[in-house]
């Protein structure tokens, strides 16, 4: 049996998270989906908590990292910004490379 070494990794800007694994999932699924409401359902995770997510993240980063328009008739959306579009390619990136570090990293340890 080989040792790994593994790790969880988060953005903070002041204190406060602002970008994490869970909220990639959420960004990606509103790209996928179009809404709040069909995203967090496709990840499993209540209305309410994804809501929260979102605003913390709009309020956190420098731009809105999606915008909303409400529902009705037409029915509503979500739709990442150019912020928010840029924020998961970079996180994704940093986590890929973190892996690929953590990986040769693991190498590096004595057997078990």
């Amino acid at each position: 049996m080989s040792l790994e070494i593994k790790s969880r990794l988060w953005i903070e800007k002041d204190g406060q998270t602002l970008m994490g694994n869970g909220r990639v999932q959420l960004l990606t699924a509103i790209e996928a989906t179009g809404s709040l409401s069909a995203a967090a359902k496709s990840i499993s995770l209540s209305y309410k908590k994804a809501w929260r997510l979102l605003d913390e993240m709009n309020a956190t980063a420098a731009t809105p990292l999606v915008i909303t328009s409400v529902g009705g008739k037409d029915g509503g959306g979500a739709q990442l910004t150019e912020a928010g579009t840029q924020i998961v390619a970079q996180f994704n990136h940093i986590r890929s490379e973190c892996d690929k570090l953590l990986a040769q990293l693991s190498k590096q340890l004595p057997p078990a």
